[in-house]
């Protein structure tokens, strides 16, 4: 009898085959000493609505770090960490008063600055050492509506930056705030890192795809269309600039910006309006697998920061969305969520496409570096006058 030989045939580029996965830790991890860390603490961040800042104290986790934002009886807005530096409960049970925050375990009293003025257990107030104790606690400014904390070294605090888009507004515009993850639609934090929806400014082409034809138009039909881009950086941080061909000979430029330290600078997709960009959300990272966002903007209505055209898409509000409609239909928010806590960078495969998001990547490296070589980063300024930005973004309508 003849014998047979059969040949094996390997599987190739299984699943077994992988090599372990690692993210950029130096890009997503923002705790204080990390790298990123230490650059995000170089700018103000906010920290919270004016609104939010109150004589009932509320707890804020930001940059990794547990913090309580009150407003005392002067009227005057603080943001101290957590503990009670006495013997360490949270401060989020005190009591807020004229002059600042008293802590419920022993009543010791911090102003806005940290500084003890109470000690009502110790003799004579603690008037002989409550001067040797302070609390830790930040620099806070409040502007457009938003309290905004400086996180970072003293000595290299900059001036809290003005912005034209929220400067100069047109008649019957007024400044409106949100900080309900506008742009995620998820949720006020989102679960997974910050550089996730950070990068994803820098991602135009994502639009016509995620936003377009696989889930059904999710902002206007000419958002739909593949754009023509082009990626520059700029002293801010990195901008694309799209171009989309439309019926009648006309074409829609629109230009996005991502400016450090967080800010996203989009026009609005819904297409209410044109000229100038609207708004600037602050994509601020809670911790390396938490963010969210505050959004200020200039509105003629209240509550209505991004108005729609009148064949801009309406659709059902994702949080009243059952899981299986969501995965039928998903946005931003299922997208960036769905790459994970932090995504791993060692998994992906980038292409021309990308190019905006590799560009945003290695500004923040050159950035790492400067702090590094203890110099100051881009964006940070130190006098009133560099202060005020001007910004680019925005979208027209032009003649091709």
């Amino acid at each position: 009898m003849e014998s047979q030989t059969h040949e094996r045939t390997l599987d190739q580029g299984t699943a077994y085959e992988r090599k372990p996965s690692a993210y950029k830790t130096e890009l997503t991890e923002v705790g204080r000493g990390t790298p990123m860390g230490e650059l995000l603490r170089r700018y103000w961040h906010p920290v919270g609505l004016s609104s939010h800042a109150t004589g009932t104290p509320r707890e804020v986790r930001l940059l990794g770090e547990d913090l309580v934002l009150f407003r005392d009886g002067a009227g005057r807005p603080g943001l101290v960490w957590s503990r009670c530096c006495h013997r360490g409960t949270t401060l989020y049970y005190g009591k807020v008063e004229e002059r600042g925050i008293r802590c419920c375990y022993h009543g010791w009293l911090y102003d806005v600055e940290g500084r003890c003025l109470d000690q009502p257990c110790e003799p004579e107030n603690g008037a002989k050492t409550r001067d040797r104790v302070r609390q830790p606690w930040y620099p806070v400014e409040e502007r457009y509506g938003l309290v905004f904390a400086y996180m970072g070294p003293p000595e290299k605090k900059p001036v809290l930056p003005r912005f034209d888009a929220l400067e100069e507004l047109g008649e019957g515009e007024f400044i409106d705030v949100d900080d309900t993850s506008i742009g995620s639609g998820g949720g006020a934090v989102a679960p997974c890192n910050w550089l996730q929806h950070f990068e994803n400014v820098m991602d135009p082409y994502h639009v016509p795809i995620l936003h377009g034809t696989f889930s059904g138009t999710q902002f206007v039909p000419a958002m739909n269309l593949m754009p023509e881009v082009d990626f520059e950086l700029t002293p801010r941080g990195v901008k694309s600039s799209s171009t989309r061909k439309l019926d009648g000979g006309k074409v829609m430029h629109r230009v996005t910006e991502v400016v450090l330290p967080t800010l996203r600078i989009v026009p609005n997709p819904f297409v209410g309006s044109y000229g100038k960009v609207e708004s600037i959300g602050w994509t601020i990272p809670i911790d390396d697998t938490h963010y969210r966002i505050y959004t200020a903007g200039r509105v003629k209505e209240k509550g209505v920061l991004l108005p729609r055209a009148p064949d801009a898409a309406f659709r059902k509000d994702r949080r009243e969305m059952t899981p299986e409609e969501r995965r039928a239909t998903p946005n931003d928010w299922e997208a960036q969520t769905g790459q994970g806590p932090i995504t791993f960078h060692s998994e992906e495969h980038l292409r021309t496409s990308d190019r905006g998001i590799a560009m945003l990547r290695r500004l923040l490296a050159t950035q790492l570096e400067a702090i590094a070589k203890e110099q100051d980063p881009i964006g940070v300024h130190f006098d009133q006058a560099s202060a005020y930005v001007r910004l680019e973004a925005g979208q027209r309508i032009a003649e091709r």
